[in-house]
Formats: C-alpha cells, sequence, structure tokens
C-alpha cells in the first residue's frame, strides 16, 4: 500500500520550567509539523504525552491548536493517542477536546465484551490504513488494558495495520533501562505493519519474531539535562513506502562541558571548565556543566559558577545549565539537584518512604501511584474564574475520589 506518514511522540508541550527553554517545546513542535507538510506526508501520528500536563496554560493551548487547524486545512489528518502526561486524576484529557473539535482523532475506542477488550480499528479516508491504539498511564498503569485486550480480534483484521502505544517494552528496553516497569511485547497484537511506540525517550527501531518495525522515536525535544547531554536534539521518523527515515529536529546547538574535579581544588576545577570554552564557538548553544567528583580543599560553593557563567554567556550562548548531584567535598557533603528530572526525584523520595504504614489491600505499586496522583491533584491550580471555595471542594472531591472514600 502506497503511502507516507509521520511518527512522532513525547512532545512534551510546556516542559521546562525556565521561559526559554518551554518555548523550544513548542518551537520543535512547530518544526516537525513544517517538516511533515514538506514532505507531504498523509497523515501523522502523535504516540501520546502531546502535553506535558493534563491542563495546558492558554498559550500553550492557542498554540497547538493553531498548527492542528492548519494542517485539517491542508487535509492531513493526525491519529493521537493519550500518554501518561496527557490524563488528569479524574481521567479527563485534552486530547478529548482536541478531538471534539476535530482537529486530532484519538484511535484508542472500543468497548468491553465478555471481559475482553475490544478496540476498534479507525481508518485513514485518504490511505485505508487501519489504525488502532492504547493509552498509556503512569506507572505503567495501562498493563491491565493490554492484559484483557482482545488480540485475536486485532490480528485477524485484513490490510495496512497501525498499532499505537505509550508504554515500555520490556524486549526494546536498553540495559540502563533495564529496572524500569515494562510491559512484554507479547501483549501487542501480532502482525502488525507498524507499532508506533512512546514514553521511553529512546530512539530504537526493531523487528522482532511477528513483530515488524517497533519503533520509539524519542522525544521532539529532550525533556531534562540528561536527555540534552545524551540525544542533544530531538526527532521523529518518516514511514515513506517502506522505507522509514529520520528526521532530526536540531533547534538549538548543545555542547557538554564534563570535568572530573576528583582531587582537585575549586579553583582547579573553574580553570578546567574554562579550558574547555577556550576558543570556542557557542552562539545560540545550550551548554552543560556536569561536574563531578570529590574536591581535595574548599567547599562546592567556592566553585565561582557566576564568574563562569558570564564567561560562557558573553560568548554567545543561549543557555547553560549545571549538574553537582557528584560532586562533592572532604570537608563538607552536599545534596545537589540540579537540573535534574524533578519527576524522577520525587519518585524515589517516595519509594524510599512506601510500606511504612502498612494498610490492608494496599501493595506498594499501588501505594505508589495513589501518592503521586495524590500529589498530583494537590499541586492543581486554580482554574480563571474560580472561586477558593469552589477550588477547595474540586481538590477535596478528587482527591476522594482517588482515596475511595
Amino acid at each position: 500500500m502506497i503511502m507516507k506518514f509521520a511518527h512522532m511522540a513525547d512532545v512534551h508541550i510546556g516542559s521546562w520550567r525556565d521561559p526559554k527553554l518551554k518555548e523550544l517545546s513548542t518551537e520543535s513542535f512547530i518544526k516537525a509539523l513544517n517538516i511533515c507538510e514538506m514532505h507531504n506526508v498523509d497523515f501523522i501520528l502523535i504516540a501520546g504525552d502531546l502535553f506535558n500536563t493534563a491542563l495546558p496554560g492558554i498559550d500553550n493551548l492557542k498554540a497547538v491548536v493553531k498548527e492542528l487547524k492548519a494542517l485539517k486545512e491542508k487535509n492531513i489528518a493526525v491519529y493521537i493517542i493519550p500518554g501518561s502526561h496527557d490524563y488528569s486524576p479524574s481521567g479527563k484529557t485534552m486530547i478529548d477536546v482536541l478531538e471534539e473539535a476535530g482537529l486530532a482523532i484519538n484511535v484508542v475506542k472500543g468497548a468491553v465484551k465478555d471481559t475482553k477488550l475490544h478496540l476498534r480499528f479507525t481508518v485513514d479516508k485518504k490511505t485505508g490504513a487501519k489504525i488502532v491504539g492504547m493509552l498509556g498511564r503512569r506507572g505503567q498503569l495501562e498493563k491491565s488494558y493490554y492484559e484483557s485486550m482482545d488480540l485475536g480480534l486485532l490480528e485477524k483484521e485484513s490490510g495496512f495495520k497501525i498499532f499505537m502505544f505509550h508504554s515500555a517494552i520490556t524486549e526494546m528496553m536498553p540495559k540502563e533501562f533495564a529496572l524500569m516497569d515494562s510491559t512484554p511485547l507479547s501483549y501487542l497484537p501480532k502482525g502488525f505493519d507498524y507499532y508506533a511506540g512512546g514514553h521511553v525517550h529512546i530512539i530504537k527501531q526493531q523487528s522482532l519474531d511477528n513483530y515488524k518495525n517497533i519503533i520509539y522515536p524519542g522525544p521532539l525535544f529532550p525533556a531534562n539535562f540528561q536527555e540534552l547531554e545524551h540525544l542533544s536534539s530531538g526527532g521523529f521518523f518518516i514511514y515513506d513506502n517502506g522505507k522509514i527515515i529520520r528526521e532530526e529536529l536540531n533547534i538549538k546547538n548543545t555542547f557538554v562541558i564534563d570535568i572530573d574535579a576528583n582531587h582537585k581544588s575549586p579553583e582547579e576545577a573553574e580553570s578546567l571548565i574554562i579550558q574547555k570554552i577556550d576558543k570556542k564557538e557557542l552562539i545560540n548553544t545550550i551548554v552543560l556543566i556536569r561536574i563531578y567528583g570529590t574536591l581535595k580543599t574548599g567547599k562546592v560553593s567556592d566553585i565561582t559558577f557566576n564568574e563562569i557563567f558570564h564567561k560562557i554567556y558573553d560568548k554567545g550562548a543561549f543557555y547553560i545549565m549545571k549538574n553537582t548531584s557528584k560532586l562533592s567535598s572532604e570537608e563538607f557533603e552536599e545534596l545537589h539537584i540540579d537540573n535534574e528530572n524533578v519527576e524522577d526525584v520525587e519518585e524515589a523520595l517516595i519509594k524510599e518512604h512506601l510500606q511504612q504504614i502498612k494498610v490492608k489491600g494496599i501493595d506498594r505499586d499501588k501505594e505508589l501511584h495513589i501518592t503521586k496522583e495524590l500529589m498530583k491533584v494537590l499541586e492543581s491550580e486554580k482554574h480563571e474564574g474560580e472561586k477558593v471555595h469552589e477550588y477547595e471542594d474540586r481538590i477535596r472531591k478528587e482527591a476522594d475520589k482517588l482515596l475511595d472514600v
């Protein structure tokens, strides 16, 4: 079947706290869609986490709606599944709003019949491609949906078939993700022509027995320090009549400064950083400084990062981030969480204190899920025009629902 489509995931519109970096996720999305238009794709797949939160800011929502509207006018369909970041504790998602407005089609459709989940295909009008998908939830909670899915119903369907998913697939995980909760590949239907993945921010393309073209495109723009360090930039894939092409999104240059400060003084550590940037062109560049080890004298705070930053910005750098989480001194030990993924830090702290109070019927996994979801409820901001008592009542009801009170 002759067709051309794009596959992207983990757009995370609105990610990053700093305004300058936050804009880059939207800029990457716009550039990706422009490339899709240039390639004259028939349709676009977004495999979850279009937004970084279930209730995105008005400016972010406005930008996305504008771009999706332009695609609709050009007759380029957008097929999407909700990801783990797209869902609110109440189960609502902005994806539903986009579908209601006719700007995107949520392909997670179906019904439960005789305890089995019967998913229904969405057929692309232009190409006849048959698309179906499974949503993603935080903590890999969608796994139970896979367990009840009627695979035979999907496998016997004829035609060019695409399965979209937002989950970590066990057989696809690299070694550094070995401890991550994952779902076995056998939970997915066999015999599809393309498996459009998301959720795990890795770039991987693989075919295994009975499963052809299982693909993770990585994020459209890196979502934290480590991803910027390892991926440098974001990107996505284009399927062009059987050929799979990688499209890189080089929004900004990146330059990594990796410093081993073990047995060095703060002055020596500074000197190593200065040597790295000497005669280096840094215009429009995100500079990442990772410094680690144990200083032989002085304190970590003795390193004059402000002066270093000033020198780097004088060279035209767009933004600077430092990571000193593994830097200490023989005189003092400090805890640093500079530019690390906040969600990872939160989850590590929660896991450290799980099951201190035993509650019947609540195991570690359930307690972890409830705690994380309750944190999301409690950090929810007041809606525009919402009165204080209405806000408090809404938060109380969402918390009660989560705790099954």
